[in-house]
């Protein structure tokens, strides 16, 4: 009775998470289906028809000829690149010594870098805004990572990460005559993979994905990224939505694929197993 019981639960817990998936996934769903369908079938139509009666890459096409989407998605990869080549440069700087060496103010500056996550980004945008332009960094690309350059969640994880390394592995390093410099290269980085993966692939997605800056900061539709790229779409085609799903699935598509590649590589770190108990 025990088991059956046990087994009833199982399957109603399956179904249940089943149930919950397919709700969270039917948005990305009907978005596929309606770049795949043609002109001919209603895109509105209830109940909604998630398979394509006349499945076509027409719309893909439309919008690649049409459109400079290639070079939408060059930028996209160059800022997403830089931004998360520079989080992972600076947060790392920034939360080494927050985790592992002792001066004075240390516990303030980290809880004033912390309280900074609760600050919206609208409230900061217009005098970032006025800097930028300041500095002439306006229709750059290094314009549009310049906010993004750091973060204090990417500064919280890797610090996090940092305390997780055995104290041991820091000072053997010391006594071979290791400078702090070189332990943050040679031993703390390698310690601590998995944290630095987890944040590359959480800024490269907020990076890929943002609108509201590259909305602000660029006119020049040379330098648009395909967040913009596939907002213009609309104003385009007259709403199309066929081919701004088009636009949309190109626009996520490398996403999908970058986690789907890196998923593996966020697992708990395993920087204790050089060190015998």
């Amino acid at each position: 009775m025990n088991g059956k019981s046990a087994r009833f639960n199982q399957f109603w817990n399956y179904l249940l998470l089943s149930a919950i998936a397919f709700f969270m996934l039917f948005p990305l769903l009907w978005l596929l289906s309606t770049a795949f369908k043609s002109g001919s079938e209603n895109i509105f139509e209830f109940p909604p028809q998630l398979l394509p009666s006349q499945p076509t890459f027409g719309n893909f096409i439309k919008v690649w000829q049409t459109n400079p989407m290639g070079r939408y998605l060059v930028n996209s990869l160059i800022v997403a690149s830089l931004t998360v080549g520079f989080n992972l440069l600076f947060c790392s700087l920034a939360a080494y010594p927050l985790a592992r060496l002792n001066f004075r103010g240390r516990d303030g500056i980290f809880t004033a870098i912390i309280a900074t996550i609760m600050i919206p980004f609208q409230i900061v945008m217009i005098p970032l805004y006025v800097l930028t332009v300041q500095l002439g960094l306006r229709n750059t690309y290094l314009g549009l990572i310049f906010p993004s350059i750091a973060s204090a969640f990417g500064i919280f994880l890797l610090r996090q990460a940092f305390l997780g390394v055995p104290k041991e592995l820091v000072e053997a390093a010391r006594i071979d005559g290791c400078s702090e410099l070189g332990i943050w290269w040679h031993i703390m980085l390698p310690a601590i993979r998995p944290a630095l993966m987890t944040l590359a692939i959480f800024v490269f997605i907020g990076s890929w994905s943002d609108f509201l800056w590259p909305l602000l900061i660029l006119d020049q539709p040379e330098y648009y990224t395909l967040p913009l790229g596939v907002a213009k779409l609309a104003g385009t085609f007259s709403l199309d939505w066929r081919l701004v799903a088009a636009g949309s699935v190109i626009s996520i598509a490398p996403v999908l694929l970058l986690f789907l590649l890196l998923q593996h590589y966020i697992v708990p770190t395993d920087a204790a197993t050089g060190v015998k108990g």
